[in-house]
């Protein structure tokens, strides 16, 4: 396999894990620190990503970019690093791995490709190298780039040769997913509020114990990743409506992920999570909440 030096844009939860097994298959990986948050700078540390300091040498060293981050901001670092390709006069393949519609991968592959550099589409589905083998699904008209790299702590998987194809695997796969535990937190906020609760979890343990069991293990702890689900939910209601499917279910969902961001959990990250929380405490403080659910004009 072809050494190769891989930009990874951000190091988050996903983005290092993804860094660190590159790193681990010899590839040389660099990132753009400037400006991050501390925790970022850790994880970036953790998964031995080089900083280079700035936009500009980091698109000069790279022979591919991978851009993993929150999908409303997949739109902006786009446009920095066209920007960043044209001063530097350099254009590595560009990835997409964020959790945006296909509408809006078309949006990001038409400034990269109007920068000059290829594009390829990418939807990732699974947790972080490290915690699972998470698999990248591309699309576009030369996946090459990508398909090298599978093997690397993740598969790589073809997912068709038109730019947002990927996207829809992603967007449909989270619709199920973070769609799913968004309706356990919408029902269980509901039934607090009419006083069914406590009725309603005792027929839970009889008739749903799985569902149940799924709903403790997951509700009290949405909180420390709802800030930047609110976006991907955004998304995934857009790629309903483009497929003239109903886009309100994710709206909703959005409206759960607004309210859990702005509670006292959202603090929280993923290294220190509350687990003794369970969903009583969480669900009486969702409620507390309810009116940050409504989208900000």
């Amino acid at each position: 396999m072809t050494k190769m030096t891989i930009a990874v844009v951000a190091p988050g939860d996903m983005g290092h894990g993804v860094g660190r097994a590159l790193r681990e298959q010899g590839h040389d990986v660099i990132t753009c620190l400037a400006g991050r948050s501390e925790r970022s700078r850790k994880l970036a540390e953790a998964g031995g990503l080089r900083d280079v300091g700035d936009m500009e040498t980091l698109v000069g060293d790279a022979d591919l970019f991978l851009s993993i981050l929150p999908p409303a901001s997949a739109l902006d670092l786009a446009r920095d690093i066209a920007a960043a390709m044209t001063a530097a006069g350099s254009f590595p393949t560009y990835v997409d791995c964020n959790a945006i519609s296909p509408a809006t991968a078309k949006q990001v592959a038409a400034v990269i490709e109007g920068a000059g550099a290829p594009f390829i589409d990418c939807g990732i589905v699974g947790p972080a190298p490290g915690k699972g083998t998470p698999r990248f699904y591309v699309s576009g008209p030369d996946i090459g780039a990508m398909e090298a790299l599978d093997g690397c702590g993740f598969q790589v998987k073809s997912a068709g040769t038109e730019v947002g194809q990927a996207s829809a695997v992603k967007m449909c796969y989270a619709a199920l997913t973070k769609g799913t535990f968004s309706l356990h937190t919408a029902v269980l906020m509901a039934a607090k509020s009419t006083g069914a609760y406590d009725t309603l979890m005792e027929e839970f343990a009889h008739s749903q114990a799985g569902t149940l069991a799924k709903m403790e293990g997951r509700v009290p702890f949405i909180p420390a990743d709802a800030g930047r689900w609110i976006g991907e939910m955004e998304e995934i209601a857009q790629t309903f409506r483009d497929a003239g499917v109903s886009g309100g279910f994710h709206d909703g969902a959005a409206w759960v992920m607004r309210v859990l961001a702005d509670t006292p959990f959202a603090a929280e990250t993923r290294e220190t999570l509350d687990r003794s929380r369970g969903l009583d405490a969480s669900i009486a403080e969702y409620l507390n909440h309810r009116d940050a659910g409504e989208p900000k004009s």
